[in-house]
């Protein structure tokens, strides 16, 4: 019985790596591409940071996002996510002789699906809903939808 009841909890395991570092491909209000680092804390839980930036012909920008999130496996590497965080930013536009810059602080959600290969590899897609503060003249309003496709090599 014992072991029954071992090998379904065994076979219910995570595979949350330790480390994962690759980029996720979103376009929210122009940051695109990031670079992101998630560190796994247990079999269900991890802590995902991602640094974005922008250098446009008239807006430089960087925005910095840290998350915890909480994984549980749907089947065979597979595994769906949710998790919430925030971070910080800033911008400087300048176009046409006009020139502004300033920082801005968010709040962050977030949900995806994941794909572990049998190989150090992961894809994701994910939704990350943003609620902004201080946003000024960079944004225009104060939520940002953000979905994204990540993929990292894990170790």
């Amino acid at each position: 019985m014992f072991a029954l009841l071992g090998g379904a909890y065994f076979a219910q395991a995570q595979d949350i790596s330790k480390h994962a570092l690759g980029l996720r491909l979103g376009d929210n209000d122009g940051f695109g591409g990031e670079i992101s680092y998630q560190r796994g804390l247990s079999k269900n839980n991890r802590l995902e940071f991602d640094l974005g930036w922008r250098n446009s012909n008239n807006v430089d920008a960087f925005k910095l996002t840290g998350l915890y999130q909480w994984v549980w496996e749907i089947d065979n590497g597979f595994n769906w996510y949710a998790g919430v965080g925030g971070g910080l930013g800033s911008w400087s536009f300048d176009k046409n002789g006009v020139s502004d810059n300033g920082t801005f602080l968010f709040a962050a959600g977030n949900i995806g699906i994941e794909y572990n290969f049998d190989i150090p590899l992961q894809l994701s897609l994910d939704f990350r809903p943003e609620i902004y503060s201080n946003s000024s003249d960079f944004r225009d309003e104060n939520f940002g939808p953000d979905i994204a496709l990540g993929i990292r090599y894990r170790f």
